[in-house]
């Protein structure tokens, strides 16, 4: 079983603004709601690739009711708490005009004590050994950044492999319990180690530092140039794919939700970046937050090109 842990979901407002200006009046030319947080995103992924999930986490008030419809909608198990407030609201202004995406983002409601002790039983205490916990996305305000490094060694604990994909702090603290996967983009890993990263090599070389702490599998996005898979032993790199963009919102997430789902299927890791690569270059090309099509991955996959580094 895979779950994907959502602590601080989101409806995502996809507008569409061309030619946006600030400091102006702007026309939307389009608008879009979704059930958001890259927990949830991955879970939609993993059932557009034909998986399964059980999507858990914290949702309040009636976009809280709004994102459990819509998983409901797409057939997605979910067993989210309902806690007092609102779950947030993520605005996200598209420019196709000047290829610019913007994103607003609210702060989601705080959770207590005893909420948070229910959401490691859902996560923890109900699931089996063997099963693949998702790690992704933000936190509330009020719960401490060592939320992801608990439950992380909770999971090792009872033969769960987590898949860590965050950034800041939680990131930090979170690799120190040695999860089974990382998915830093380039831009995380130059904050972690507190330097500009300036080339494929150099982000290699750093992130080599990081199996330290019994980490098992490294994968480094780097946008439109790919991205790069770590053991180890093998250091593979995948090219980018030259796609139309419509929205990068939720590419990353989708590229977890394909690592999530090889890895569930005892996929070889070639398979697997493969798969990632083009789920996620699918995604890009989709309105909002909304995942790629399985045809469009499937044929994507086949121009996926691997190179091996030594």
């Amino acid at each position: 079983m895979i779950i994907t842990l959502s602590l601080n979901p989101a409806v995502d407002k996809t507008i569409e603004i061309r030619d946006f200006k600030v400091d102006g009046v702007n026309r939307v030319t389009s608008a879009r709601l979704d059930a958001g947080g890259k927990g949830i995103n991955v879970s939609r992924m993993i059932s557009r690739l034909g998986g399964q999930s059980k999507a858990i986490g914290v949702l309040a008030g009636a976009s809280g009711s709004f994102i459990k419809q819509q998983l409901a909608s797409l057939g997605i198990e979910n067993d989210f708490l309902f806690v007092e407030g609102e779950t947030r609201t993520n605005i996200k202004i598209v420019d196709p005009v000047n290829g610019l995406n913007t994103d607003i983002n609210e702060n989601g409601p705080d959770i207590g004590v005893q909420d948070l002790e229910e959401i490691f039983n859902r996560t923890i205490g109900t699931s089996e050994s063997g099963s693949i916990l998702v790690l992704a996305g933000s936190v509330p305000g009020n719960v401490s950044k060592t939320i992801y490094k608990q439950l992380i060694a909770a999971a090792a604990n009872k033969g769960i492999k987590t898949i860590l994909d965050a950034d800041g702090e939680l990131f930090r603290l979170g690799i120190e319990a040695g999860p089974y996967m990382i998915k830093p983009n380039i831009h995380e890993l130059s904050i972690h180690f507190k330097q500009e990263i300036a080339s494929k090599e150099e982000a290699i070389a750093l992130a080599k530092g990081l199996f330290v702490y019994g980490i098992k599998v490294i994968v480094i996005s780097l946008g439109s140039d790919g991205a790069i898979l770590m053991t180890e032993d093998t250091t593979i790199m995948a090219e980018g794919l030259s796609v139309e963009v419509i929205s990068t919102v939720g590419a990353g997430d989708a590229m977890v939700a394909a690592f999530a789902y090889s890895l569930e299927r005892g996929d070889a890791l070639e398979e697997a970046l493969r798969l990632a690569v083009a789920a996620s270059a699918a995604s890009v090309m989709t309105p909002g937050t909304s995942p790629g099509e399985l045809a469009v991955i499937e044929d994507l996959k086949k121009k996926v090109t691997l190179k091996y580094i030594k």
